[in-house]
């Protein structure tokens, strides 16, 4: 059976986000594709896609590689996302579904209910839905490709502290969809802006020896035993 390319590509993205392929280290499909229990055909399509994506660059004498980006171009992404999703919040309010809207507001509850409880673990995760939910509702297919790059790219650049007040948080969180809900495109888009925008403080870059660290440049560093592509989800 031939493994789909975007499966691959997933599994790929997903370990140089989470550090395993340090930053600077090489990319060989020989490496890969074993890895992975993969030919080296979806390897070599994904490897293209990476590169077009900025997680991968291709090195004379070394092959692909994993990208290290600048202090300035991971600035960047945080300035780029603050623009882009208070768009998508104003997008949400006019097209969104009744089915988003349910998603929503679940996602809200449970948010607000675990930041009473002080359970601060099982927020990261529920704020990512919720987020990744919202592109969702803007309806705007180049829109939610964008902002699922953009959140990938500054999970890998950026390690992020919990708020000191996840209530108020998930309080602002819960003010975005009600604006949604009542299709006011501009208070949630404004709404969203003050959210990113105190978001962004609690972003901190990641350094060298952090995760992911800034690699030397060797063959394949990997801190975790191979394993295959799960091709029922395209997750690892």
């Amino acid at each position: 059976m031939r493994i789909p390319a975007h499966s691959v590509c997933t599994a790929i993205r997903d370990d140089i986000v989470s550090g395993v392929f340090e930053r600077g280290s090489r990319l060989t499909e020989e490496l890969l594709a074993r890895r992975y229990g993969v030919s080296r055909v979806p390897v070599r399509e994904a490897l293209r896609t990476l590169e077009s994506e900025g997680f991968v660059v291709t090195r004379r004498h070394a092959g692909a590689c994993v990208a290290e980006p600048t202090e300035q171009e991971a600035v960047d992404l945080l300035e780029v996302r603050m623009l882009l999703e208070p768009l998508g919040a104003a997008r949400a309010a006019q097209r969104r579904t009744e089915a988003h809207l349910k998603v929503l507001r679940g996602l809200v509850r449970l948010g607000q209910e675990r930041a009473r409880r002080g359970e601060g673990e099982d927020l990261r995760p529920l704020g990512g839905w919720f987020h990744e939910t919202l592109a969702q509702a803007s309806g705007s297919p180049g829109l939610i490709a964008l902002l699922t790059q953009l959140r990938h790219k500054i999970a890998w650049m950026y390690a992020v502290d919990q708020p000191a007040r996840p209530a108020d948080s998930w309080a602002e969180h819960g003010a975005i969809v009600d604006a949604v809900a009542r299709g006011d495109a501009e208070r949630a888009r404004g709404l969203a802006a003050q959210h990113a925008e105190r978001a962004a403080g609690a972003h901190r870059l990641r350094r060298a020896g952090g995760i992911p660290g800034h690699g030397t440049g060797a063959p394949g560093r990997v801190r975790t035993s191979q394993h295959s592509v799960n091709t029922a989800s395209g997750r690892l």
